[in-house]
């Protein structure tokens, strides 16, 4: 008599790694590592203004400022931990980190960051429900008329070329976008938020309009912002872009729609310290809250999850990750319209084990 093999419900078997990944400590809080990375990141900054200072009126400052933009990227990762409560147990501790980092150190709104950003996490990927897919989504005349209809079907047909060109001004649109939702806020919550932004706003400017005179001045806010921008944008891009896109009426589970939507990088600690930890983009979609520090720890028992599950486990190198991000833009460039729901075909591809 043959045998039938049954396959593992992947709901059971994530429960089982979730299990596993509690008794291994890959959940327990971080805070000697989390105390030790705020000060010195933050001592880091200061330091850079302090060069800035020092240096005076001279064109050397502009060095300056692409260093501040690195730092203004790596406060963001602190940002980033604390908006997913992986820094304190206590969820106003970490909101309050994220206010003084997010809008008291870089001048983005926190407040309207983390519910954009979580809602990213429920529905990575998926077309009309995660807020990031909508930069890269093609444009239609049905949807559009007009001018922003022909302006939107020249972006579409030219995105993967305008991609990191238009990284630079990526921090121009968070900046905005978070002024607009206090605008329309106007709670308790959001008055606190915006005395926090207009400080770090007057502090910013005030500080570099009485070093530098004005093309100085100008040339170090743009310096300063476009590395900001463009470094934020490439520790971002690599994790989804150029993964599957699910249409908005998907019902995929939780554990497969959060792996096959994800792209590891490879690297190692300095992949880890250069990218805040997002390099484990799977790890981290499947345990939003598990400490940075402890998702490599978490790497072996989710990828024997992902393979025995059948549900793939994308990792690459740096290089091949944009190149992926540059193919995807491509097959965007060339369609028409909106991706349907995956087939059973389409599913079946992405399931297989993929590159790791």
């Amino acid at each position: 008599m043959g045998s039938t093999t049954l396959k593992s419900d992947p709901a059971c078997d994530f429960r089982a790694l979730t299990a596993q990944l509690r008794a291994a400590g890959c959940l327990d809080r971080r805070p000697r590592y989390y105390c030790i990375k705020i000060v010195l990141t933050i001592a880091a900054s200061f330091a850079g203004w302090v060069g800035f200072v020092a240096l005076g009126a001279s064109w050397a400052t502009l060095g300056i400022a692409a260093f501040l933009g690195l730092m203004s990227t790596q406060l963001g990762f602190l940002g980033h931990d604390a908006g997913h409560g992986q820094v304190f147990p206590s969820r106003c501790a970490n909101r309050l980190l994220g206010l003084c980092v997010g809008n008291g150190l870089i001048g983005l709104s926190f407040g309207w960051w983390e519910p954009k950003h979580n809602a990213h996490h429920a529905h990575p990927n998926q077309i009309g429900r995660d807020p990031d897919v909508a930069l890269f989504r093609p444009v239609t005349p049905r949807h559009h008329s007009g001018a922003v209809a022909r302006i939107g079907g020249w972006l579409q047909r030219r995105q993967a070329v305008l991609f990191f060109p238009l990284m630079l001004l990526r921090s121009t649109g968070l900046y905005v976008s978070g002024i607009q939702d206090l605008l329309r806020r106007r709670d308790r919550a959001a008055l606190t938020e915006g005395m926090f932004l207009t400080a770090h706003v007057l502090a910013y400017l005030a500080l570099v309009l009485w070093v530098l005179p004005w093309p100085m001045a100008i040339a170090f806010i743009a310096v300063h912002q476009a590395v900001f921008s463009l470094y934020l944008g490439i520790s971002f891009a690599p994790n989804h872009k150029g993964m599957p896109l699910l249409d908005s009426d998907s019902t995929m589970g939780f554990a497969r729609r959060q792996i096959i939507t994800s792209r590891n990088v490879t690297g190692g600690r300095c992949a880890t310290f250069i990218l805040g930890g997002l390099n484990y983009q799977i790890e981290h979609h499947l345990f939003p809250t598990m400490p940075r520090p402890n998702l490599a720890r978490a790497r072996d028992l989710v990828r024997a999850f992902c393979v025995q599950s059948e549900l793939g486990y994308c990792e690459v190198s740096p290089v091949r990750s944009f190149r992926h991000v540059v193919r995807g833009l491509q097959v965007a460039e060339r369609r028409p319209s909106p991706p349907a729901s995956m087939s059973r075909a389409d599913e079946a591809v992405v399931s297989a084990p993929r590159e790791s």
